[in-house]
């Protein structure tokens, strides 16, 4: 269902499909800023600390991190959707035309 309406009122829209891909790119950017090194230094922190770290918010801290890494990937899967579209349709107009005459 939520396909079906990104694809409806995303992916028809070459303006509208730019500007999401955009917002996703700045996205996936912000949430993946770092992200690598806040893992190693969350990793280096349990390793030394162990159990007296986790109860102190390390393990918390991981749940987020994880979490912030998903949300990212999907930005970067919205992204590359968008992306798609938008070549698809500069490479291969014509059957970008017979879809939009098949939904009319």
């Amino acid at each position: 269902m939520l396909l079906r309406a990104f694809r409806k009122h995303v992916l028809s829209r070459r303006w509208l499909t730019f500007i999401v891909l955009c917002v996703s790119f700045a996205l996936f950017g912000v949430g993946t800023l770092n992200l690598f090194n806040m893992f190693s230094l969350n990793a280096n922190l349990i390793a030394e600390n162990g159990v007296m770290a986790l109860l102190e918010g390390a393990a918390r801290q991981f749940v987020e991190l994880t979490l912030t890494l998903m949300l990212a990937m999907l930005a970067y899967v919205v992204f590359k959707a968008c992306e798609h579209a938008l070549v698809h349709e500069l490479t291969h107009p014509e059957e970008t035309e017979q879809i939009e005459e098949k939904d009319h």
